[in-house]
């Protein structure tokens, strides 16, 4: 019996109103087990630029990577369809679902195409014109942007830094419903497994991150450094809501791996996500709702920065950066629009060196010790408590002292992006694609 390994990727399977990428994705495994598929990895979700503005939910699309029977290679995509179309709400215009098949090795496009949606836009029409070339079997519904997920999420096969979730599913039919994660519940498991688990809560103010808010069929998601460590911290987990079914995904959440290109602010486009540096050029201010306005400039361009209300303690540091000082910057790009100009939206903040400029104050007198006043223009200080003039007397300066430190910054794991590298995982690698997968990573 000879094996075809074949990589099913799919994307924008998702709708206000229920339905997820991710629980299609846990059908169509058992559907395809079913088939004779004998499973090569975990299913990948990949999350791709998450400055998209028209991304679905999390902006994560999915890949199946398995072997088949020659024989059955040619009803994978059929099967697929055909469990599409019960499972879409085809009533909501904005879903557009994509599906691309492709056997063998993954194609070398494919691998520069998932490279660059983690980080720039794609076009449509770019995808269209790559499924075309390469003659890749593949579904498409609505506009077709489904396809730009499916395709980078087969070229990016996580080859380097990875993480695992695990996603408990309710049935469909409860998804109006309260989940009833329980709160306490979550937070032993994260102090059970300490740094084995990362971004399931938000310590300062005891929320949980594990519980999504819309009407999908996702109850809870833990995310951890390995299978294990997610299904067994599943166990911790209690819900007013029974589990339908479950699957351990492999996913490049966590990595930062939308971060790894480094652009002048010359070459700043919309909706880029990029690291930038350069050194601050105005003093950060506070505008209406909280949110916190610097500039920058790294000699090719002037930048303006934001970093929003909720972000924390993490808009406080912000707060403290002031002329002079050297930053690097993780940002998303905000295109202009008829109020504000380029905007880089901060999602993370390296501060390389603070400034030690001095301020400049008025000169002490001499006999009672106190701040002096101007005398006027070019006549120097007068003391206006004792009468003593020096009409040579200049202003002094005065040593700031910073309370900011050199170092990296992150907003609270509440205001964070899927991608980003939490402050758990600075030091932890995951590299290469699994030899084995454990015993059971889904049910049904």
């Amino acid at each position: 019996m000879t094996l075809t390994a074949v990589h099913l990727g799919m994307d924008d399977i998702d709708s206000p109103r229920g339905g997820c990428t991710t629980h299609f994705a846990s059908l169509l495994v058992e559907d395809l087990t079913q088939l004779g598929a004998r499973w090569l990895d975990y299913p990948n979700l990949i999350r791709l630029n998450p400055n998209i503005p028209y991304r679905t939910r999390g902006n994560g699309a999915v890949t199946l990577r398995f072997e088949i029977k020659d024989s059955a290679v040619d009803k994978v995509l059929p099967r697929s369809n055909l469990l599409l179309k019960e499972y879409l709400k085809e009533d909501y215009p904005n879903t557009n679902p994509g599906m691309v098949i492709t056997t063998g090795d993954v194609p070398v496009d494919l691998l520069g195409f998932a490279k660059l949606a983690l980080w720039r836009t794609v076009p449509v029409a770019l995808a269209r014109r790559l499924v075309a070339r390469l003659a890749l079997p593949h579904i498409v519904v609505g506009n077709g942007r489904g396809l730009i997920g499916a395709l980078s999420a087969i070229g990016n096969q996580l080859r380097q830094d990875h993480t695992y979730e695990y996603i408990a599913y309710r049935s469909i039919e409860l998804t109006s419903r309260a989940r009833g994660v329980d709160v306490d519940s979550v937070f032993r498991m994260n102090q059970k497994f300490g740094n084995r688990l990362f971004s399931n809560v938000d310590v300062s103010t005891r929320k949980i991150l594990i519980e999504p808010h819309g009407p999908d069929p996702v109850i809870y998601g833990i995310r951890g450094e390995t299978p294990l460590d997610v299904i067994k911290a599943a166990d911790s987990i209690q819900s007013s809501q029974d589990k339908e079914r479950w699957m351990v995904f492999r996913t490049n959440q966590g990595t930062g791996e939308h971060l790894r290109h480094r652009v002048r602010l010359s070459d700043i486009r919309p909706y880029m996500a990029a690291v930038v540096e350069g050194e601050v050029t105005t003093k950060s201010k506070i505008i209406e709702g909280g949110h916190v306005i610097f500039r920058i400039t790294d000699g090719s361009a002037i930048a303006e920065c934001a970093v929003y209300e909720p972000t924390g303690d993490f808009r406080e540091i912000a707060t403290m950066l002031t002329e002079g000082d050297k930053v690097s910057l993780d940002v998303g790009v905000r295109p202009a629009s008829r109020m504000h100009g380029l905007t880089l939206n901060v999602e993370g903040l390296e501060i390389l060196q603070l400034t030690d400029k001095p301020i400049l104050a008025n000169p002490i007198c001499p006999h009672c010790l106190k701040r002096m006043k101007s005398a006027g223009k070019e006549k120097g200080f007068k003391c206006i408590r004792c009468g003593f003039k020096d009409p040579q007397a200049k202003k002094i300066e005065i040593p700031v002292e910073r309370q900011l430190k050199v170092g990296r910054y992150l907003p609270p794991p509440r205001a964070q992006r899927h991608l980003t590298r939490p402050k758990d995982r600075m030091n932890r690698m995951n590299n290469g694609i699994p030899n084995n997968l454990v015993g059971k990573w889904y049910e049904p």
